[in-house]
């Protein structure tokens, strides 16, 4: 939905701000309920003069004055778009916090604040609290262990944890974070740790420790499709590409279309049951 971070020049400092329609029965009302509350926040922000474009990976160029004023345009969106907030359709958030952290602080200037780790920990909190936040991606530095530890013991079961910048891909660290019980989620980024056998083991791995893998594109991308066909193929869950508004993003959801009339019967839609996985943690 919107765009921040080095996705959009730092005009915010969080870089994206994402929907899951986790009360969708089917992949075709997925992308059917994204469609209906992105375009409900175009409508909304050129009523009120703030539409500058889109960012790299499709979501709106942000025009907002703090992160909280972004929040309450995503919950709005949904809710004029027809849909109920943490119901039907929740919001998902890639924080990229190691881009934030510097001299043992994390600096979110659009609000003109700086944290310390325990701080950034707190707010964290506060936003799953306040908002229908379902998932979040990178909440702290890549290197700030013991706040992803705390903050996963206290949101885990209800809140997805991924590891982007945490783990990129790789197996060793993968093991690492089941191990110490950094997260509960896996970006998954193909091109990151280089092959296809690496990749697919790396999913398996993440989904033995009954955590969830992420199926990922990355930051300029082609219109190749093949990451659409590695997230059915291996029941990844959850394919993570980008907005509807960029056509290299746009292939992969339709792909996954053209992969589900291909199976016929023989394809299930997992839907937002996959999130009761995060139950049976241990």
């Amino acid at each position: 939905m919107v765009g921040g971070g080095a996705h959009a020049q730092w005009r915010t400092d969080i870089q994206d701000f994402l929907l899951i329609a986790n009360g969708a029965s089917s992949y075709e009302e997925t992308l059917e309920v994204t469609f209906n509350i992105y375009h409900a926040g175009e409508k909304l922000l050129k009523e009120r003069g703030l539409l500058a474009g889109a960012a790299d990976e499709g979501g709106f160029w942000p025009t907002f004055d703090n992160h909280n004023a972004i929040f309450d345009f995503v919950v709005e969106c949904i809710k004029e778009a027809g849909y109920e907030p943490g119901k039907q359709v929740s919001i998902s958030l890639d924080i990229a916090a190691s881009d934030l952290y510097r001299d043992g602080k994390y600096h979110l200037p659009l609000d003109d604040k700086s944290y310390t780790s325990e701080e950034f920990l707190t707010l964290m909190l506060e936003w799953c609290e306040k908002y229908p936040v379902l998932s979040i991606e990178d909440p702290f530095a890549d290197t700030d262990f013991e706040m992803w530890q705390k903050f996963t013991e206290e949101v885990g079961r209800r809140v997805q944890v991924i590891g982007d910048d945490l783990f990129t891909t790789n197996l060793e660290l993968i093991k690492q974070g089941i191990e110490q019980k950094l997260a509960n989620s896996v970006l998954i980024k193909l091109n990151q740790i280089g092959t296809v056998t690496e990749t697919i083991e790396a999913i398996r791995l993440t989904q033995q420790a009954g955590w969830l893998p992420v199926v990922s594109a990355r930051s300029g991308e082609t219109e190749d499709a093949f990451i659409s066909h590695l997230a059915v193929a291996t029941n990844a869950g959850q394919l993570k590409v980008g907005s509807f508004t960029r056509s290299e993003r746009l292939v992969k959801w339709n792909e996954v279309l053209r992969i589900q009339r291909k199976l016929k019967g023989n394809g299930r839609f997992i839907g937002g049951k996959i999130f009761t996985a995060l139950e049976n943690l241990k």
